[in-house]
Parts: C-alpha cells; sequence; structure tokens
C-alpha cells in the first residue's frame, strides 16, 4: 500500500503528526455538521496537540494495516483538506474484512468529490489491502450518506439497534456492506 493515490481530480494522502494544524483547520471549520453523526469529543479534540497526537496514532496503524485514514485533497488546491475516508477496525485472518467512514466538507459537496474519493478507496481496500468486505454503519437520517453508499455500490443488510452512542444518545445504524467483486 502507498501512502498517497491520485484520482483525475484528487489526492488521497496519509498524514502523520505534521499536518495537526492543516486537520485542526478541516475539523473546526466543520465541526457543526460533523458532530451530527459522531461520538462526543473529549474538551481538548479541538487543539492542534491532540490532532498530533490523533494522527500519529493513525499513520502508526496504517503501518501495522490495522486502521488507514486518507485525507483528500483537490490537485488544485493541495493545502486543503476538504474530506476524508477511514478504514477502521481491519481485521485479517478468515475474514479480511473492515468498516469505512468518511466525512467532507460542505463547500464541496455536489461536485462528486466523495463519490470519486470512495471510489478510489474501495478499490485500494480490496486490491491494495486485500480485503475481502467492507461495512459502513450509517444513521437512517444521514440521507447524503446512504445515497453515496448505495451510489458506490453497498447493499443495505439491516439495522444494528442503538448501534454508537452519538452526542449522549445510543443511536440506531443501518448497515451496509460490499464484497470484492
Amino acid at each position: 500500500m502507498k501512502f498517497s493515490y491520485y484520482t483525475d481530480r484528487l489526492v488521497l494522502k496519509i498524514l502523520d503528526g505534521t499536518s495537526a494544524c492543516d486537520v485542526l483547520r478541516f475539523h473546526s471549520m466543520n465541526r457543526e455538521i460533523f458532530e451530527q453523526y459522531e461520538a462526543q469529543r473529549p474538551y481538548h479534540f479541538y487543539t492542534e496537540k491532540y490532532q498530533r497526537k490523533i494522527l500519529n496514532h493513525e499513520f502508526n496503524m496504517c503501518i501495522k494495516q490495522t486502521g488507514v485514514r486518507f485525507w483528500i485533497y483537490k490537485k488544485t488546491d493541495p493545502a486543503c483538506i476538504i474530506g476524508t475516508v477511514c478504514f477502521r477496525d481491519i481485521v485479517r485472518h478468515i475474514y479480511q474484512s473492515c468498516e469505512i467512514g468518511y466525512k467532507f466538507d460542505p463547500r464541496f459537496w455536489h461536485h462528486g468529490y466523495a463519490y470519486e474519493a470512495l471510489c478510489k478507496c474501495v478499490a485500494i481496500a480490496f486490491f491494495d489491502l486485500e480485503l475481502h468486505r467492507i461495512s459502513a454503519h450509517i444513521m437512517p437520517n444521514n440521507e447524503a450518506s446512504i445515497r453515496l453508499a448505495e451510489r458506490i455500490g453497498f447493499e443495505q443488510e439491516g439495522i444494528a439497534k442503538k448501534y454508537a452512542c452519538i452526542r449522549g444518545t445510543w443511536e440506531d445504524h443501518i448497515v451496509y456492506s460490499m464484497i470484492c467483486p
């Protein structure tokens, strides 16, 4: 697996702690929209120190291939993060599976960037990481994420009741999956 990949319009990079300032800016600018769908953040999440620590941890997970997070940039603006796609809980042996998560800056919605990035990331998961199955857990009210997952080829499998604690409430999630072609 490589640490950067390219599509027609995008650059997908694995970052380390040296990019903490850029990642903090991405999270801070999109805090209101992202926090609707995420676990409650620790009080120091929105600090450069915390982001540096997380990025270094994620970089080490990537080396071990237990988790991979790509940060997405437009080729025409390589200094501005527009989104992120991650593979978490990579399980090997008889499973060869993971869960995918993604989020994009709303300023870049409806331009096909998320679709382009996710298509590339799914190909990386199946062919570079040699995974067999990718799962996505999506809150029922996250209609944009559901449409995107279905457009890419994820199929609905069912409902995971009270799957994750989001902002202090246990929320149901729709389970989607994709199997390696």
